[in-house]
């Protein structure tokens, strides 16, 4: 179990608070789908992933934006036991769309990037390193039924 400081959790809370889910999801999952571009075979019902531009003008990529970034608020709203309620979610990834649980570390990483470009000088040094310990143990909890 991870422990969190008062400090940590109030930081978390607070930078969630300011993200607009349906703008950052689709920018964080086209950013993975661009720099990544191996990542795309697990959204071959997407249509159109043929340029960048088509990836960021696609409806589909940015619904499932919306859905991954949705996903992540049941995180935020429960810190204590993030393993425990991403177990289905991380079944769901590992035995029914095969998707390879690095892709996840990728997903994190952009959209920290993402986070980093949006929120400047809030996305201070020790804003990125509380935010990056929650995805490490969100990443962690997603591969975790992966056998």
């Amino acid at each position: 179990m991870v422990e969190w400081s008062d400090t940590e959790r109030s930081t978390i809370k607070s930078l969630w608070e300011k993200i607009n889910i349906a703008e950052i999801g689709p920018q964080a999952l086209a950013r993975v789908l661009i720099v990544y571009p191996w990542t795309q075979r697990y959204f071959g019902a997407f249509g159109d992933l043929s340029s960048p531009t088509a990836i960021v003008g696609n409806p589909k990529v940015a619904a499932h934006g919306r859905v991954v970034l949705g996903a992540l608020d049941m995180a935020v709203q429960n810190m204590d036991d993030i393993k425990n309620i991403y177990t289905k979610l991380s079944e769901r990834h590992s035995e029914e769309f095969n998707v390879d649980p690095d892709n996840f570390r990728l997903l994190a990483d952009c959209l920290t990037i993402i986070m980093a470009t949006k929120f400047g000088d809030i996305f201070n040094p020790e804003v990125q390193a509380t935010w990056q310990k929650f995805l490490a143990v969100v990443v962690s909890a997603l591969g975790r039924q992966y056998y």
